[in-house]
């Protein structure tokens, strides 16, 4: 548990959980009524920090610059949401709801509270309280009286009147940003298939062509050069062309992938509380009027 006098060291701070992971940073500490012990931190979590939650610092711990907690980053981010009231006490149902959370005996926090530090045991058998939260200001001052349900927040004045008889209205914005996610992958393959192709290509053959001529005073030596009668042969060699298929790898173009960012909008809706403040006028009637000058 921490000590009042390391207050300082602790709002505005990171508060950071047992396995190094930062959970957000200190905003208030509640300290208990009848034991005047700092007994919450509340740490602004979420996008913007737009939610607070609160954490039990018993067994807290500060380390160098920042508060440590042993309790999980998506533990403390699923606490329940508790509504704080306009003094900045939190209601036993609510205190007594977030210790059911955290695992923390009911019973053992009211035996701390009943007893004082030096031993004794304060009046008034109320539960423990939350209590004087020290906003940026700095370390809340004494406890409450014992046996209050909770403890008081200091920092912002959320009494409701202040000391000019003016009221603060307050209200909740809405802050909405964008985060940037992984949305699906896209990959080039390439495979190899076998297509059919046709070509036409001319082909030739030599076939054998017999001729015949008459015996004429041209050729009439030639033809008287042999023998007169006898058997020959005459042999010629054909030709004839066949397709030759081959094949040749080429590059042919080249495919890469890139990205394309398109905006466009998107509706985002929630739910703000606003305050609202209205005058009630009570008149009084001539006989009341006259009964309270006699």
């Amino acid at each position: 548990m921490i000590t009042r006098e390391e207050i300082a060291n602790v709002l505005d701070h990171p508060v950071y959980d047992g396995d190094g992971n930062k959970i957000g940073d200190a905003k208030h500490v509640f300290f208990d009524d009848m034991t005047g012990r700092p007994e919450w931190v509340s740490v602004k979590t979420g996008m913007f920090g737009s939610n607070e939650s609160f954490i039990p610092i018993r067994d807290a711990a500060v380390v160098q610059d920042h508060l440590e907690v042993p309790y999980r980053k998506d533990q403390v981010k699923d606490a329940p949401n508790v509504d704080v009231d306009a003094g900045g006490h939190l209601s036993e149902s609510e205190e007594h709801r977030l210790y059911d959370y955290y695992g923390i005996n009911w019973d053992s926090v009211l035996s701390e509270a009943e007893r004082t530090d030096d031993g004794r045991f304060a009046a008034g058998p109320g539960p423990a309280g939350t209590a004087q939260a020290a906003g940026a200001a700095g370390a809340a001052g004494t406890a409450g009286t014992a046996g209050g349900t909770a403890g008081r927040r200091e920092g912002a004045d959320r009494t409701g009147m202040r000391g000019d008889d003016a009221m603060t209205r307050s209200e909740e914005q809405m802050h909405v940003g964008v985060e940037r996610r992984e949305s699906g992958r896209a990959r080039l393959r390439k495979y190899v298939v076998t297509e059919e192709v046709q070509q036409t290509v001319p082909v030739s053959h030599e076939e054998v062509r017999v001729e015949r001529e008459p015996i004429t005073d041209a050729n009439r030596g030639d033809a008287l050069a042999g023998p007169e009668i006898s058997e020959a042969e005459h042999e010629v060699t054909l030709h004839e062309e066949r397709p030759v298929v081959e094949t040749e790898t080429v590059p042919v173009e080249r495919v890469r992938m890139t990205t394309e960012e398109h905006t466009e909008d998107e509706v985002v809706r929630g739910q703000v509380r606003k305050e609202r403040i209205e005058a009630e006028t009570e008149r009084f009637t001539d006989d009341e009027t006259r009964r309270g000058r006699e």
